[in-house]
C-alpha cells in the first residue's frame, strides 16, 4: 500500500539504528535510541497559498533528511513504521 500525503506532509521511513558503537560494543534493542534520520518516501503536492496556488515542496522522494525526535506522527502501514510529518518539521537535507 502506497501512503499519499496530503498538501505540505512528507511521509519518511527512518532509518535503521547503529547496532554497534564506534568501538565494536553491540547494543542492545532496549538502549538503542530511534535515529532522527530517514528517507522521504513520498511527498504531498505542497503548501496550499491563500490565492489556491502551491508552494512546492524542498524535499523529493529519495532524500535522506533529518528530523527533530518527536516530530511528526508514527503510523504503521503494511507492517511497516512510517513518520507523516509536515515539510517543516524537516530540519536538514543529507548529500
Amino acid at each position: 500500500m502506497r501512503v499519499e500525503p496530503i498538501g505540505d506532509k512528507v511521509v519518511i521511513k527512518r532509518l535503521e539504528p547503529d547496532q554497534k558503537t564506534a568501538g565494536g560494543i553491540v547494543l542492545p534493542d532496549a538502549t538503542q535510541d530511534k535515529p532522527q534520520q530517514g528517507r522521504v518516501l513520498s511527498i504531498g503536492d505542497g503548501r496550499q497559498l491563500p490565492d489556491g496556488s502551491r508552494v512546492p515542496h524542498q524535499v523529493r522522494e529519495g532524500d535522506r533528511v533529518v528530523f527533530s525526535r518527536y516530530a511528526g506522527t508514527e503510523v504503521v502501514v503494511d507492517n511497516e513504521e512510517v513518520l507523516i510529518m509536515g515539510e517543516d518539521e524537516i530540519l536538514a537535507v543529507l548529500e
